[in-house]
């Protein structure tokens, strides 16, 4: 039987969403996955790394070499960042669950910033930590300084910071940072970085909290190629940090999936070296697709906070008439032939997004385009 700590977390809105979509046929712009893959060269050399080079087989506990230096490289290259140590991982969401498993435990309190990405009360729970959350709220999803400061105590051992935030699309600036980081120097805690969508920021610039005065030493940050290259379902993705809390990842990590994904690693370790304007390319063709449903959900009669980053948008249904916006989710499939999430079910807060939904915009033209003439009917639910 499983331990009461985990047990709100048997299952998860995603899979509920996307078989509701599955069922009744609908678009489901619930979860965050793209309908196009990566480069060509990306996939071309996973292929041949199968067939032809023989990497089949367990890769180094750590990663392949190659691709470790390929992480450092586009740190240095894209932030004039000094990685430090880097472990490859299965996916962010590993990385994140190790590195909390690894630093945490009963009695330790862990700062999170709600809404939140829905592993992150898990891993704390598996920790056996204890959560202390910090409201984004609408329109700019920022946090507040005095609410931030008051998360903050004794107990505090981790911070897990998520930006380009999923799901609101907030960018923290770099005075956001600051204050976070200054509170994780005075409290002496980790801060824990989820920059997966580092490559996707419209109008605004990704700052890595480690390249702030003071934070190299105590930041761990975690990315992966899943995001980045649209390769979702390969899970690759790398904690990078000070050696010692890289290698306290680490002892978690090696019991949970040891090592995976070998062909997928130099192949991403080359994509890592794609020229700039592939990397460009991301939040240039990200643009006019978000720009295309955030218009399309205004036209339906919904309030939209622009995302500045990510490939999400939030839209407030209270326009609508609509109070409850986790049962309008749960009737868009079958009624109106669209899946979205509700946001909030990523808050502990439940008076901070009753009427708020977030939709992905990670998905072909045509696709969107037919999204929005569904949700332009007039048949609520």
């Amino acid at each position: 039987m499983l331990v009461p700590r985990l047990r709100p977390f048997t299952s998860t809105i995603f899979a509920e969403i996307t078989q509701l979509a599955v069922r009744t046929g609908a678009i489901n712009l619930g979860q965050g996955f793209p309908d196009t893959d990566g480069p060509a060269s990306l996939l071309a050399d996973a292929a041949a790394a199968i067939t032809e080079g023989g990497v089949n087989q367990y890769p180094p506990a750590p990663g392949l070499p190659a691709l470790r230096e390929a992480v450092a490289a586009h740190q240095k290259r894209f932030y004039s960042l000094d990685a430090g140590d880097v472990l490859v991982t299965m996916g962010a969401t590993e990385a994140l669950a190790s590195a909390v498993i690894a630093l945490c435990e009963p009695g330790d309190e862990v700062v999170v910033f709600e809404p939140y990405y829905d592993s992150y009360p898990a891993v704390i729970a598996m920790a056996g930590a204890t959560r202390r959350t910090v409201p984004l709220r609408a329109p700019d999803f920022r946090p507040d300084p005095a609410e931030l400061r008051a998360a903050f105590g004794p107990r505090t051992r981790a911070v897990l910071v998520n930006t380009p935030h999923n799901p609101t699309g907030a960018v923290f600036d770099p005075d956001t940072l600051r204050a976070i980081g200054d509170l994780a120097i005075e409290h002496d805690a980790v801060v824990i970085t989820d920059e997966v969508y580092e490559h996707m920021t419209f109008d605004a610039e990704h700052v890595p909290m480690a390249t702030l005065p003071g934070m190299p030493e105590r930041t761990l940050t975690i990315s992966s190629a899943g995001k980045t290259f649209s390769v979702t379902g390969w899970k690759i993705g790398w904690v990078h940090g000070p050696a010692g809390l890289v290698a306290a990842v680490r002892a978690v990590k090696q019991f949970l999936t040891f090592a995976g994904g070998a062909p997928f690693q130099p192949a991403v370790a080359n994509a890592l070296a794609l020229p700039d304007e592939v990397f460009a390319a991301i939040s240039a063709d990200l643009r006019p697709k978000r720009d295309l449903l955030t218009e399309g959900l205004r036209e339906a009669g919904m309030r939209v906070f622009e995302p500045r980053g990510t490939y999400f948008v939030v839209a407030d249904l209270a326009p609508l008439g609509v109070t409850d916006a986790a049962a309008y989710a749960r009737a868009m499939p079958e009624r109106l032939g669209v899946a979205a999430v509700p946001v909030s079910v990523f808050c502990d807060d439940p008076d901070l997004a009753p009427t708020l939904l977030r939709f992905a915009f990670c998905k072909r033209d045509e696709v969107l385009r037919e999204a929005v003439t569904r949700l332009h009917r007039t048949t609520t639910p």
